[in-house]
């Protein structure tokens, strides 16, 4: 699991076979309707090639989220410690209005793993 955009929020990233990866966003609404509703936004399709990560999620009340970009250590020392893992990239958000255009906005994202349980 790993931080997403607000304090709250979380992407959850689960690598399987042949490195497809599942996963889903759990973050706060931000549109008129849905605002501070939590919403689970699964990964329509995801992929885990060396540490390249790429995936998109499905569309949740007209929003969507393309990633690409890598998985890689990060400055925890420990995995017990908050980013012994980051993801970092490119995160488009995608929109699509009542009038059914779609805007797409890109920002760069560090996205920390949350300490693990060490037993």
């Amino acid at each position: 699991m790993y931080t997403f955009l607000k304090d709250g929020e979380f992407i959850q990233v689960t690598v399987e076979d042949a490195g497809n990866v599942t996963g889903f966003i759990s973050r706060f609404g931000d549109t008129d309707s849905d605002r501070g509703t939590f919403l689970n936004q699964f990964f329509k399709q995801g992929k885990l090639e060396a540490n390249k990560l790429t995936f998109t999620t499905d569309t949740v009340h007209a929003v969507w989220f393309e990633f690409s970009g890598s998985i890689s250590r990060g400055p925890g020392k420990t995995p017990g410690e908050e980013a012994y893992y980051v993801i970092q990239g490119t995160l488009t958000d995608h929109r699509t209005d009542a009038d059914k255009k779609t805007t797409s906005n890109s920002r760069q994202v560090v996205f920390k793993s949350f300490p693990q349980d060490v037993k």
